[in-house]
């Protein structure tokens, strides 16, 4: 999506900006009529609105406008509005980002400056708008700029490659030979990880493609019919508990992996073998909650999904009996799930946990409730970068894709390391080291929780 910024005069009431705008999208100040583009008015260093299409909804936006211009129109000066709160490196990209991270992670609205003539916009005040004027996720795709935007293709998730893949794990379980079966099941295990994690959870933040009905498409896709399990509730769950209540007791605390009945052992051992089995019937039991309508649909997705696995296996890899084609079914769906529960707890139990009346700002709860893990190629590739190495930057920037994560990751470090401000990280086998050990105190019982005083 490409953007176009035009100067205003931060005198302007409601009327002036909105005839503006009309006047742009017509064509006129160069704008030649944006289509779907997005057309901006902003003041220097001060507030703006944008509108998006032709017939796009007008919404206020504070602070600086950190998007694209054309060369005749020049960007304030990162120093302008809250660029003061950091030093911008010289590389171009560091310097926007810096900015960017510097009005997004704070929580609150960058501080009015103080107009020569006129009031404030009325825009500013509209009570539709959040604490930043946008929404966060609207709010983040609006500064990172087009070069930033852009969803990268991740070679993972495109159809030949899966296609691929899946084709020549299924011929390879028709094989007599050990090892080439072998081959087969470590394909197809890692080829399922890869739909139902990094699939399900990039769709699950709308992050696999703009379009609002492709992106439900998708979410039914990976989640019902690869992942069998329920889309509204792995949305909810994830999107608007986990996320929006990282850490915090009671709503995002990635309490639901806890089994304080299981010992240590079983629980890090045993326990992940289940995973495929309970995945399906926590769906059915969570499907009394819907309407009929969804319900419906989501067993019959999920019965698709689950048919066409044991079809296949019977008619293309040649499997001669149902029992040995669930045998089959069940291992490669088993075949990473221990690194997946071992992620899950690993990269927020353990850290500080918040009250849900004292949670602290956005910025403090992502740093200090979220943990990266150093790259591991098959988790990379099977998991995605949001969930493996870079878990901080996913949850600081929800909607950004797996590689534009791990293309911000140096700045979110160095931007947090410049607020004294910690940047968790630790190795896989020292987090499992650290959970035999505490396997008590993480996940039986109950958390203490963190209080911040003093941090401004």
């Amino acid at each position: 999506m490409s953007c176009l910024v035009f100067p205003a005069e931060p005198e302007w009431h409601e009327g002036q900006w909105r005839r503006k705008l009309s006047q742009v999208r017509r064509g006129g100040e160069g704008g030649g009529g944006l289509g779907r583009r997005e057309c901006c008015l902003g003041t220097p260093g001060g507030a703006g609105v944008c509108v998006r299409g032709l017939r796009g909804r007008m919404r206020a936006s504070p602070g600086p406008l950190l998007i694209w211009t054309p060369p005749h129109v020049p960007l304030p000066h990162p120093s302008s509005g809250w660029g003061h709160r950091i030093r911008p490196p010289s590389d171009s990209l560091v310097s926007q980002w810096g900015s960017v991270l510097s009005q997004i992670l704070w929580g609150e609205p960058a501080p009015p400056r103080q107009a020569t003539a006129g009031p404030a916009s009325p825009l500013w005040q509209s009570p539709g708008l959040g604490p930043l004027g946008l929404g966060s996720q609207e709010w983040e795709l609006e500064c990172l700029g087009p070069d930033l935007q852009e969803p990268e293709k991740d070679p993972a998730l495109t159809v030949p490659t899966q296609l691929s893949f899946l084709h020549t794990g299924f011929l390879c379980l028709r094989s007599e030979n050990l090892l080439v079966f072998a081959l087969g099941i470590t394909v197809l295990g890692v080829c399922h990880y890869t739909l139902t994690v990094k699939g399900s959870h990039l769709a699950t933040h709308g992050a696999l493609t703009e379009s609002k009905r492709w992106s439900k498409i998708w979410m039914l896709f990976f989640v019902e019919v690869c992942t069998s399990f329920t889309a509204e509730y792995a949305k909810y769950g994830h999107v608007k508990m986990h996320h929006a209540y990282t850490n915090v007791l009671g709503l995002g605390d990635s309490s639901t992996w806890r089994l304080p009945c299981l010992n240590r052992y079983v629980y890090m051992f045993l326990a992940p073998l289940l995973i495929p089995v309970l995945t399906p019937l926590v769906a059915v039991e969570r499907l009394r909650e819907v309407e009929l309508k969804t319900a419906l649909r989501t067993l019959g997705l999920i019965s698709l999904g689950l048919y066409s696995h044991y079809w296949v296996l019977l008619n293309v890899s040649g499997f001669q009996s149902p029992g040995s084609a669930l045998a089959c079914m069940l291992i490669t769906r088993s075949l990473l799930a221990h690194p997946y529960l071992h992620v899950n707890i690993f990269q927020h139990i353990g850290l500080p946990m918040f009250s849900r009346d004292k949670k602290p700002r956005r910025i403090h709860m992502m740093s200090l409730g979220v943990l990266n893990l150093p790259r591991l190629p098959v988790l990379d590739w099977a998991f995605g970068h949001s969930l493996i190495s870079c878990h901080v930057e996913h949850h600081l920037f929800p909607r950004l894709s797996d590689n534009m994560c791990l293309k911000v990751k140096p700045v979110v470090s160095q931007f947090l390391h410049e607020k004294q401000l910690p940047y968790n990280e630790d190795s896989y086998l020292a987090r499992f080291r650290l959970f035999l050990h505490r396997y008590e105190e993480f996940l039986v019982q109950t958390p203490p929780i963190t209080e911040l005083v003093g941090l401004q």
